[in-house]
């Protein structure tokens, strides 16, 4: 069983689009690089979305979603960082750093969680192997 910061690191990994299948084309044209595939779907919006559902899934106080939000924001501008950097790196040698930074913002926001939250985070990763959640 993983443990309950990896559960919320693979949440927003998931939202940010990270697990879905990379976008390659089945003509032998080259595939576009992590910065191309991720800016399509690494915007404020999304940001906006993981926090709304962090809030409503974790049932989140508002104390907590003051301290959340930052948290995603900034984890949002480390990776836009590290794909400026890195403009024509492909997904695949980008991925380690990228869930590095994504486990990081999820250890962070999991200390901040009650127990009763926690177990909702489980629902969550339940859900999210099971295929209960669109994303």
């Amino acid at each position: 069983m993983r443990n309950p910061p990896f559960t919320l690191a693979y949440g927003v990994v998931l939202i940010f689009g990270l697990a879905g299948p990379a976008v390659a084309q089945d003509n032998g044209a080259q595939q576009p690089s992590a910065r191309e595939q991720l800016q399509r779907i690494h915007t404020p919006q999304s940001i906006d979305q993981e926090f709304a559902r962090l809030t409503k899934d974790l049932e989140l106080t508002p104390k907590q979603q003051q301290q959340v939000k930052p948290l995603l924001q900034e984890h949002h501008d480390r990776i836009q960082t590290l794909l400026d950097k890195n403009p024509t790196a492909s997904r695949q040698k980008l991925g380690p750093q990228i869930h590095a930074i994504s486990d990081d913002t999820h250890h962070k926001i999991h200390a901040l969680l009650t127990d009763h939250q926690k177990e909702l985070e489980k629902a969550m990763q339940h859900r999210g192997h099971n295929g209960g959640e669109n994303r």
